[in-house]
């Protein structure tokens, strides 16, 4: 299955959340998209609370099915709580942490600078999403990279960037300090019901 290319602010208001993190979505029409407007909608079954919460998380990172998978299957073999680790891991990709930093202002526009060469990870360039970071890493921006429009935007709008992660203004490089813990990940999603998806 492809990476989802659609109006993202349809899918926020299918599944109720902001998936591109700025909350416009929701603030005109917080009920799903449809003809017959914020009517009531059937009540979900058990299998049902699981997929939506699966596509809540992978819409909201922009992976396609088989890479989401993939880290999942990763994540259960690495010590402690399976669906901690599947968010921790998916925390760690290069284009979360780009976002994280307010690099970018949404997840997307976070791929769009890392796909389009201008990051680097400790001096190199890195092209890849969904590259692993580890402990310690500096991410910054590439020298003709560092008077985007967007970035500057980005930068200006964030106002706040989580603990495991520091941010130089000056510089325009961060550090990947440590691993996130999951209190630190969104909070609007229920993991469990993702691991009991996948377990069935």
């Amino acid at each position: 299955m492809a990476r989802f290319t659609g109006s993202i602010w349809k899918k926020s208001r299918r599944l109720g959340i902001s998936l591109t993190g700025t909350g416009k979505e929701l603030e005109r029409r917080p009920y799903a998209p449809g003809d017959h407007g914020p009517t009531q909608r059937r009540k979900l079954s058990e299998y049902g609370m699981q997929l939506q919460e699966k596509q809540k998380l992978r819409y909201m990172y922009g992976i396609n099915e088989r890479q989401f998978r993939t880290i999942f299957d990763r994540s259960g073999k690495m010590k402690g709580v399976h669906g901690e680790n599947f968010m921790i891991l998916l925390a760690s990709r290069l284009d979360a942490v780009v976002y994280q930093l307010g690099l970018a202002r949404t997840r997307r526009q976070a791929r769009q600078l890392v796909n389009h060469g201008h990051i680097t990870v400790d001096g190199g360039r890195v092209d890849i999403p969904s590259y692993m970071l580890k402990p310690g890493q500096v991410i910054g921006l590439r020298e003709r990279s560092r008077n985007l429009d967007i970035v500057k935007e980005a930068i200006e709008y964030n106002n706040f960037v989580p603990e495991y992660l520091t941010f130089d203004e000056e510089k325009l490089e961060g550090t990947f300090v440590r691993q996130p813990e999951r209190s630190e990940l969104p909070a609007e999603i229920n993991e469990q019901l993702i691991v009991e998806y996948y377990s069935r």
